[in-house]
């Protein structure tokens, strides 16, 4: 395993930031992986101040196009202001000023208390990481994010078609210097169940996403969290990942993902 770098991304002031290779997806070295983008519009999403105190209970991202592991800049803005609830909006763009993705969140208000334990979603998974196994990604694959995530499978791997379920936790934080969310942490790693999950030979297809969907329960606690992820394939070239996601006391999230299934070229 190569020596990870030290954080996702560098911040450069005025809302640009530096990308370095732990971003970097298994296909493309020049390509990130969606969930340090995901985390990166989060932490925008997070910073907009309100009258009214809110966490971000429904996060969706759509990937406009590849998220190059270069210079980046991200903007926010608030699209419906609310007493109740408000709807927030962050963007990427590249150094050209291409939008690369965007993201949108309904933002609740922060409420003390919880329905938690009436409704019965206090329950911890039987299993966590140390019951894990490590398992290396083929050898040709890029080792940017994959080595900047640290994986114990419960079930499955990788490498194997159907169903998995893994814990994972950032080795590194999101932005130089600064401490990760719980939502940081949770979107840095959810965008993984279409790979963990590979309903196919991740040898001859690959499995393109082209969004993510996360309803958010509650913020993860502690540093890890696990993805029981499965993968449905159509007859066309559509497919759909989702997951239940936990940390050691329970139910945190529900995620989906849309993808674009094809066969790898040969040669």
């Amino acid at each position: 395993m190569s020596a990870p770098a030290d954080s996702f991304y560098v911040a450069l002031g005025e809302g640009r930031f530096a990308s370095t290779q732990a971003t970097a997806g298994p296909w493309n070295p020049a390509a990130q992986h969606g969930g340090p983008p995901a985390a990166l519009l989060a932490r925008a999403l997070e910073s907009v101040e309100e009258a009214t105190p809110r966490v971000l209970g429904r996060f969706t991202m759509d990937l406009l196009g590849p998220v190059p592991v270069g210079e980046l800049s991200v903007s926010v803005e608030v699209l419906r202001p609310g007493r109740s609830v408000s709807l927030r909006q962050a963007q990427i763009r590249d150094d050209t000023g291409r939008v690369a993705a965007r993201a949108q969140a309904w933002a609740f208000p922060r409420v003390e208390g919880s329905a938690r334990t009436a409704v019965g979603l206090d329950v911890p998974p039987d299993h966590g990481p140390e019951d894990g196994r490590h398992a290396d990604p083929p050898g040709e694959w890029y080792r940017g994010y994959l080595d900047s995530v640290e994986w114990c499978w419960i079930e499955g791997a990788v490498t194997r078609p159907g169903p998995a379920t893994v814990w994972m936790r950032p080795r590194v934080p999101l932005v130089a210097g600064e401490p990760m969310t719980p939502l940081q942490r949770l979107l840095t790693c959810v965008d993984s169940a279409s790979g963990a999950s590979a309903a196919l030979d991740t040898a001859a297809w690959s499995f393109q996403n082209t969004d993510l969907t996360v309803h958010v329960v509650r913020p993860p606690e502690g540093e890890w969290v696990c993805l029981s992820a499965e993968t449905s394939i159509g007859d066309g070239a559509v497919g759909v990942a989702a997951s239940v996601v936990h940390d050691e006391h329970g139910l945190v999230a529900r995620s989906a993902q849309a993808l674009l299934v094809a066969p790898r070229r040969q040669g």
